[in-house]
């Protein structure tokens, strides 16, 4: 697949940017919004994510029950997620339907109806996946663990929300936060497949050209100061499995420092995902952590996990236990790990593996042309197109000096919050065999 893209503004904000792709003849079209729950103030969680389901309910020209049904008639697919930082929709269809996508996401960026019947519909809907969620072990470890670990930036809560809050707004407050940010100044469009870049930008221009901008005054969020203690707490509740989650304080994405982590994660736990669509799956039986704690029984699994974000979040390891395991022990075991990681000189082969490990794991997310359109909006959300592009070479760039530099600093205690979910079996909870 060529690199070369193709970037612009419209005069009313949207930056664009195209990739031609005449592997076959399909075309993927995101377009991304910036806000997520980064964006939310207290008595507005989750408000987001509700915005993101509402826009599936249609406009006078695109009605709700329509639609899906317009999309896959054509052979399309499409969807929509919210994450931490930004909202993003998506449509991979026939090259010679763009247009449909085009005007489909330029209708809903300004004529979503927000009808009062599909909101109350919808806040039962939101309302039930959050519920269903709270039954889960590791949502509502990690919903704590984000509590725990921030107290002034918004980065403190789950995208989905609290209930409080989703039984409280109102259509007014979900309409004027759809006005706010669903704006072309608040847009970035990008479309990677087989398409001619001169034709498709006289389409873009188009559609999208005619919509009308608002001032775009950066919002304020406010930076969680410095960590000074470790935090530590415990949950009890219905489950099979003893959960441990250790969360250190982690490095923005826009930063040197975090191509230094992702090839530390890889190195202690496997590589993260980073892409969050698509792509394949690494062993992290190589990995320090897997060693240390899977391959003597002591745990059940071990993961990391990092995530690209425009703020500093967090660096997370969650350990899976049998019931009745020894949790403390598993914690000294992996404190050990990180000892020896702060303590002794890491080989450059280990290094090496980790990098060519964290490689594969990002090309297994970006090998279609789906994947490709999302990389264009999603490194755009916190830095600019050349992240992802300079990516490999980011992390080939990674020494064995950098690792212990912020090894020193990213692992040290007070840097870290760690809950304990312990498992209770209620009167008819059975473990599943």
């Amino acid at each position: 697949m060529q690199n070369d893209i193709n970037t612009f503004q419209l005069s009313n904000g949207i930056r664009v940017l195209l990739k031609e792709i005449h592997t076959t003849p399909i075309i993927s079209q995101w377009i991304w919004y910036r806000v997520g729950s980064r964006n939310e103030k207290r008595g507005f969680r989750g408000i987001s994510h509700w915005v993101e389901h509402l826009q599936f309910k249609g406009t006078e020209k695109y009605p709700g029950e329509q639609l899906d049904q317009t999309i896959s008639r054509v052979g399309g697919m499409w969807n929509a997620m919210t994450h931490l930082d930004w909202t993003t929709y998506y449509e991979t269809l026939p090259a010679g339907e763009i247009d449909l996508a085009l005007d489909l996401e330029a209708d809903r960026m300004q004529n979503s109806i927000f009808d009062e019947e599909e909101i109350n519909a919808e806040r039962t809907v939101v309302m039930s996946e959050l519920e269903g969620n709270e039954n889960e072990p590791l949502f509502r470890l990690n919903s704590a663990i984000q509590a725990e670990a921030f107290h002034v930036h918004p980065y403190d809560h789950d995208v989905i929300g609290t209930l409080e809050d989703l039984q409280a707004m109102t259509r007014d407050q979900l309409f004027a936060y759809y006005r706010s940010h669903y704006q072309p100044a608040n847009a970035i469009l990008s479309i990677a497949g087989d398409f001619d870049t001169a034709i498709l930008t006289r389409k873009i221009e188009h559609y999208f050209s005619p919509i009308p901008t608002q001032s775009n005054t950066p919002e304020e969020i406010p930076q969680e100061p410095v960590q000074k203690q470790e935090k530590r707490f415990e949950i009890k509740g219905p489950g099979d499995a003893l959960y441990i989650q250790i969360a250190y304080r982690a490095p923005c994405a826009d930063s040197r420092e975090f191509f230094t982590l992702s090839v530390l994660d890889s190195l202690l736990a496997g590589p993260s995902p980073l892409a969050m669509f698509g792509g394949g799956s690494i062993s992290n039986r190589t990995s320090r952590l897997y060693q240390a704690l899977v391959e003597k029984d002591i745990t059940v699994s071990v993961n990391g996990d990092i995530q690209a974000t425009i703020d500093p979040f967090l660096h997370t390891f969650i350990l899976t236990l049998n019931p009745n395991a020894d949790s403390q022990k598993a914690l000294q075991v992996f404190d050990e790990e990180i000892k020896k990681i702060q303590q002794e000189e890491i080989p450059a082969e280990e290094i090496e593996r980790a990098i060519q490990q964290a490689e594969a794991m990002f090309a297994y997310g970006s090998e279609n042309i789906t994947n490709q359109a999302f990389w264009m909006g999603y490194s755009s959300i916190f830095a600019d197109y050349n992240w992802y592009e300079s990516y490999i070479q980011s992390l080939l760039a990674v020494t064995s000096s950098d690792i212990q530099t912020l090894v020193q600093n990213h692992f040290a205690v007070q840097n870290r919050t760690v809950g304990i979910y312990f498992p209770t079996r209620e009167e008819g909870h059975h473990a599943e065999k």
